[in-house]
């Protein structure tokens, strides 16, 4: 089911929390989104072939998957972007990811060639158009990948951080904001430890979001930060 994070009657940004199986630790669990502007879409870490069916049902209430202009990559784990094959089959979309991962995604695929859909992202990030709005492509690397993108949307004042802000709790948990930042840490700490590559890394990140207007952190595990406050 897709949870609106922002809908203003033309730009609407949703969050899908319960696509994975997550029954016996089958799988970790992930969030998919879909932010739509008019008649233009982009799905941001659409996931692999566990969420493909779910997502590609549950965006149809909101937009025709046939329609979809891009799919924004933070990066190119499998939980990120396995499902790249079937999305370039049914859709004409485009497909942004960092310069240093655009040439390992045809391994996503069947064999065909793609490359004219699949754009490189530079190191210091792009402004990516989206009907009349605009999604920037902001870096954020080392945090885990060495090529690491984060979306931000200025209309909804989203940043979408993927692995940034991760926690590892089921879907039922996941979709609903967190409202105690103490209690939550012990759900970030170990997965953040071990994934994040220095503090360094983490106070350049810092530095770069507080020149953002940001409403609203969500990450691509676990539960979204609502409010500067939080």
């Amino acid at each position: 089911m897709a949870v609106e994070l922002y809908n203003d009657g033309k730009h609407v940004c949703l969050a899908f929390y319960d696509l994975v199986d997550e029954e016996a630790d089958h799988a970790v669990q992930c969030n998919q989104f879909l932010i739509v502007d008019g008649d233009h879409g982009a799905l941001i870490d659409p996931g692999g072939n566990m969420t493909y069916n779910g997502l590609l049902m549950g965006m149809q209430r909101y937009f025709p998957s046939r329609n979809l202009d891009y799919i924004l990559a933070s990066h190119a784990d499998p939980d990120i972007i396995a499902s790249l094959n079937k999305w370039m089959v049914t859709t004409r979309c485009r497909v942004l990811i960092s310069k240093l991962w655009a040439r390992f995604l045809p391994h996503f695929t069947t064999g065909r060639d793609y490359s004219d859909r699949i754009i490189g992202i530079p190191d210091e990030g792009m402004v990516v158009p989206l009907g009349e709005s605009k999604i920037k492509a902001v870096p954020a690397h080392f945090m885990h990948s060495e090529g690491n993108f984060q979306f931000y949307d200025p209309v909804s004042k989203i940043l979408f951080t993927g692995d940034m802000g991760a926690s590892l709790i089921d879907h039922d948990v996941a979709l609903k904001p967190v409202t105690n930042f103490d209690e939550h840490i012990p759900f970030m700490i170990g997965f953040h430890r071990r994934y994040m590559i220095s503090n360094k890394i983490c106070r350049f990140w810092v530095n770069m979001v507080r020149q953002l207007d940001v409403e609203m952190i969500v990450p691509q595990h676990g539960a979204r930060f609502e409010g500067k406050v939080m």
